[in-house]
């Protein structure tokens, strides 16, 4: 059984083992925590799909830890103008494991 959740302005494939990196949660490690937008749910031939979000659906996941991406380099250029911007920035992410999927 897989669905497909959205959190933190993306949407994720996730099935119950899966884990899973998100935009970062306010939640404590080992907590566990709810994903009411299910926008589909579907094992095997048999597959349902929100308008947008399934009505009642939702996928329960345990938060194994937190941290942040690899250092991503940002360069604004214009040629010949003298203009040259640098800078750098890190996402943080939290890691879940998908623990059940109700639809």
């Amino acid at each position: 059984m897989y669905a497909v959740i959205a959190t933190g302005g993306k949407q994720y494939r996730v099935a119950e083992g899966s884990v899973v990196r998100v935009e970062k949660l306010e939640a404590e490690a080992g907590a566990n925590v709810e994903f009411d937008q299910v926008l589909l749910v579907g094992e095997g031939e048999n597959v349902k799909v929100g308008t947008p979000f399934l009505s009642g659906g939702k996928v329960v996941a345990t938060v194994q830890s937190h941290g942040r991406d690899d250092k991503k380099t940002i360069v604004k250029f214009r040629r010949r103008k003298h203009y040259l911007r640098q800078g750098t920035h890190r996402q943080s992410y939290t890691e879940v494991k998908i623990t059940s999927i109700v639809a």
